[in-house]
């Protein structure tokens, strides 16, 4: 690697058990700052838009008070329906503005699932039609070069279970057809797993899309069941389909060195979907994470625990 080249290691409110906004089942924004710094990391994303403070100077007071920045915002995108770009890009005016204001580089841009969050209940065709899948990537194509040129961000497209972009053949169809001069890949190590994907293979095969990564593993047994009975994605996660590493997959230690092998600096940001949870369970996985991440190499910026 060369001497510039940095892999951050941060984490997310993800990882808090937080998937919304606001919900009294999560933690609460304040113990989550504080616990996420205590933990060691010293890079985190903005999460839900609303669950941290919208307001920039706030919200950089509030990361200033924990020695915290911030990586990236994360906005949800339908392109492939038709007449969806107003609704996609309301989003993108809170979310960039936001990011751009308190220092982020990223947004990441997840898609919405083909069955229903909360029910499982199927919503549309699990497969895109080949035209549906141009009107995904010419928007996202779009969508990229606008947040480019109008916030100054780098978008980052996330694969993600349940959704269309999930399975490897469709990561790679998506990448074969949008522009990366604007869209990019958020490797989530464990959403690639979820479908048997092989993410040291997208790293040597695609080196020049790997834009950013979220870490995270899975667990190969509850997967098989959840593939067996395709249950969905909240289902699995509520029976512990994300584990903390090293006690699943992928390998962790082979995917940092891969992303070493890059050469350039990027941000590597660990999740660990478990919504819901009890209030005291994410900060003891937190720690023994960062001391796991810590020791699978030298090279990493990781930052560190405080007592």
């Amino acid at each position: 690697m060369a001497p510039s080249s940095t892999i951050r290691i941060g984490s997310a409110p993800d990882s808090w058990g937080v998937w919304f906004p606001s919900d009294p089942a999560q933690t609460p924004a304040d113990r989550f700052l504080s616990e996420v710094s205590g933990a060691g990391y010293e890079w985190i994303e903005i999460g839900p838009y609303g669950y941290l403070s919208t307001d920039p100077n706030e919200l950089k007071d509030q990361c200033d008070e924990h020695g915290l920045k911030i990586s990236a915002g994360t906005v949800f995108e339908h392109l492939h329906r038709p007449d969806s770009w107003d609704d996609v890009w309301k989003q993108v005016t809170d979310v960039a503005a936001l990011t751009a204001a308190v220092g982020g580089e990223h947004i990441v841009v997840i898609p919405d699932t083909w069955r229903d969050h909360k029910t499982g209940a199927p919503l549309e065709d699990r497969v895109l039609s080949d035209e549906r899948w141009k009107r995904l990537t010419t928007g996202m194509d779009e969508l990229g070069r606008r947040i480019l040129e109008e916030y100054g961000l780098h978008v980052q497209f996330h694969s993600h279970a349940d959704s269309h972009v999930g399975y490897q053949h469709e990561i790679e169809r998506f990448l074969e057809n949008t522009n990366p001069e604007y869209v990019n890949l958020c490797l989530d190590t464990g959403h690639v797993s979820y479908y048997g994907g092989d993410n040291v293979a997208l790293i040597k095969k695609y080196p020049e899309r790997i834009g950013y990564l979220h870490l995270k593993q899975v667990d190969p047994a509850i997967i098989a069941r959840v593939e067996a009975e395709d249950l969905p994605f909240p289902e699995a996660v509520k029976l512990g389909a994300m584990i903390e590493p090293p006690l699943g997959v992928p390998d962790m230690r082979e995917v940092i060195t891969a992303v070493e092998g890059l050469n350039r600096d990027i941000y590597a940001i660990v999740e660990q979907d478990m919504y819901p949870c009890p209030p005291d369970h994410p900060l003891p996985i937190a720690r023994r994470t960062h001391t796991y991440l810590a020791g699978c190499s030298g090279r990493l910026d990781i930052g560190t625990p405080k007592a």
